[in-house]
């Protein structure tokens, strides 16, 4: 990796240097087909969603490109593009993948069918290499000397026709992750971690089934303020109005009616439609628009018999904030633990959460297995540490898990 000076301006590559097409019929799917059976390397591709406009994260652009051949942008939205994807799917799937940051784009993309039979992830090839920041923008200046042109990161990609300008920006995301992965790839083998990273990018091609999260209207921001139980049934109830309105409308729920205005309006507690009309805390763009949605909604959980509860039902391990005083013991092997492991993270500059998943640390301590390597290997292993991270941290979590007596304290671990 290079060095860049500070005080020199890196170019900009404001257009690709790959020619670009936009795949929006039978003719452009034909040359993209054709490029992509002619290829024996890696695709670098992206997907571009329209977060904070459109509900869900569904892909509205899929940037593909072929190397020496070139950029190729796909609008997935059309009715037609569906049989055009359809063409698409045994190709690219059977190829492997160049990407940046493949957790944000794999979801959505896996919604159209597309799954990757290999990755080769530039960011997370960047944390395993223990790189302070992992941008596409900040790898792209520091290991090829470029700066990219980044005015249209935060716009809102259902727009149709898209303009120019946009496409351009989306290529360019594609256009640099050739050379940015061959820079990626011989630091890694230079520092030993090439195979590590193979196996964090196969890991990466086994569909991830998350499960809904339970109570998801207590994500509300500010909802810490509530303190009632009657007042956050209303909570409740509003913020699932506003989830119907927006799935209904596909549009975010926060450009109905942000948080603030659920939050507002239920310490405000109107008595009426009108009242709660004239709350100028009550902000948003569809806040009068669909005032009787609101208001019903209000209403509902003002005379609702079943209240919440004022805290959400358990599930899983007890907070680990609360260990120091009901599990202490629990809470010693989890502070001596976390403390060896940032002092291995830092030995061989990989971060934590890339050694293993803070809930697996949390789950460990919390109810030991049988310490064995054995019975320690097995408890790793189902749940789902990789051969490589289990082999580094044996010893470490055989050492942690024996040697908490007396109580690590907070302090010990800072």
């Amino acid at each position: 990796m290079t060095e860049p000076d500070a005080q020199v301006e890196l170019p900009l590559l404001s257009s690709p240097r790959l020619d670009t097409l936009l795949v929006d019929a039978n003719e452009t799917i034909t040359l993209l087909l054709k490029a992509l059976a002619a290829n024996n390397d890696p695709i670098a591709i992206d997907a571009e969603r329209a977060s904070g406009f459109r509900y869900g994260q569904r892909a509205y652009l899929i940037q593909i490109a072929v190397k020496d051949k070139g950029i190729y942008l796909f609008d997935p939205t059309p009715e037609y593009a569906t049989e055009l994807l359809g063409e698409l799917k045994s190709r690219i799937n059977s190829t492997p993948w160049i990407i940046h940051a493949a957790s944000q784009d794999l979801p959505c993309l896996n919604e159209l069918g597309l799954y990757p039979t290999a990755i080769f992830d530039t960011e997370l090839g960047g944390r395993i290499l223990g790189l302070p920041k992992v941008s596409l923008g900040t790898m792209t200046a520091d290991y090829l000397g470029l700066t990219l042109a980044k005015e249209h990161s935060a716009v809102d990609w259902s727009t149709r026709p898209l303009p120019a300008e946009w496409l351009n920006y989306a290529a360019l995301d594609v256009d640099v992750l050739f050379d940015l992965w061959d820079a990626i790839a011989e630091e890694l083998q230079s520092k030993d971690k090439y195979e590590i990273a193979l196996a964090e990018f196969d890991h990466l091609t086994i569909p991830q089934l998350k499960s809904e999260k339970l109570e998801r209207w207590r994500s509300v921001t500010g909802i810490h303020e509530i303190k009632d139980q009657r007042q956050l049934t209303i909570v409740k109830f509003l913020w699932e109005a506003r989830e119907n309105l927006a799935k209904e409308k596909d549009v975010a729920p926060g450009r109905l009616i942000p948080d603030g205005s659920i939050i507002a309006a239920v310490k405000a507690n109107p008595l009426s439609r009108s009242e709660l009309a004239s709350l100028r805390s009550f902000t948003g763009r569809a806040s009068r628009t669909y005032i009787d949605e609101w208001w019903n909604a209000l209403h509902k959980g003002q005379t609702a018999i079943n209240l919440v509860e004022l805290r959400p039902k358990a599930t899983g391990l007890p907070n680990h904030r609360n260990w120091a005083n009901k599990f202490p013991l629990a809470n010693a092997r989890f502070l001596w633990t976390r403390k060896l492991l940032s002092e291995l993270s830092t030995a061989i500059s990989i971060p934590i959460e890339n050694l293993i998943a803070p809930d697996t640390v949390k789950a460990i301590c919390f109810e030991p297995p049988e310490l064995t390597e054995q019975s320690l290997t097995g408890f790793l292993d189902s749940r789902g540490v990789r051969k490589w991270q289990i082999a580094l941290l044996l010893g470490l979590l055989m050492k942690s898990l024996a040697e908490t007596t007396p109580p690590v304290t907070e302090e010990a671990t800072a």
